[in-house]
């Protein structure tokens, strides 16, 4: 219902995890953005809960891009997730399976599911690969948000019910901050 760095740091471990070693970063968050993309197509909402956009090199997730990039610093992200090192990020630590607690049975069968798909492929192969998605368009030197609608269309949506998806995730995601708001 709200961006989750916990989360987000789990989903970014277990592609760590799976890879057994360093990871070119772009190929990081472009895993990550497929999975939150798979969710939704799969459960209508995005797993991270995390701002989708559109950059040069594709698709990212907002906030996410911002821990793994240093720009919102997180104990919670870098005591799963090393700083970025010539363009790679490691697992800080080996982990047990089970603290992975903030992820669903779901959500890890997605995320399993996005590495068998695409975890052994080049980065730049990856970066080619979501520049294909219908939702991707080049915003040249800045950001831009994703239209959801678009994305939810491309699962084969028609347009008012992709529109409906639209305003559910808008509705969750106030839901969210309302209920933060109370804690």
């Amino acid at each position: 219902m709200i961006f989750s760095e916990q989360k987000v740091a789990q989903m970014a471990a277990f592609f760590l995890a799976r890879r057994e070693g360093p990871m070119a970063h772009i190929k990081l968050m472009k895993l990550l953005y497929l999975a939150d993309r798979l969710s939704m197509e799969r459960y209508d909402v995005p797993m991270s809960d995390d701002a989708q956009c559109n950059m040069r090199n594709g698709p990212i997730l907002s906030a996410t891009l911002d821990l793994m990039n240093g720009n919102r610093p997180s104990e919670v992200w870098s005591s799963f997730v090393s700083p970025i090192h010539n363009n790679e990020v490691t697992l800080q630590r080996n982990f047990a399976w089970d603290e992975l607690d903030e992820l669903s049975r779901a959500d890890l069968k997605i995320l399993d599911e996005v590495f068998e798909k695409f975890g052994r492929m080049g980065r730049w192969a990856l970066v080619d690969y979501v520049h294909t998605l219908p939702e991707w368009e080049n915003p040249g030197n800045t950001s831009r948000p994703i239209d959801t609608e678009v994305t939810f269309k491309s699962f084969g949506l028609n347009p008012a019910q992709a529109h409906e998806k639209v305003e559910m995730l808008q509705t969750r995601k106030l839901l969210g901050q309302k209920l933060a708001e109370m804690t």
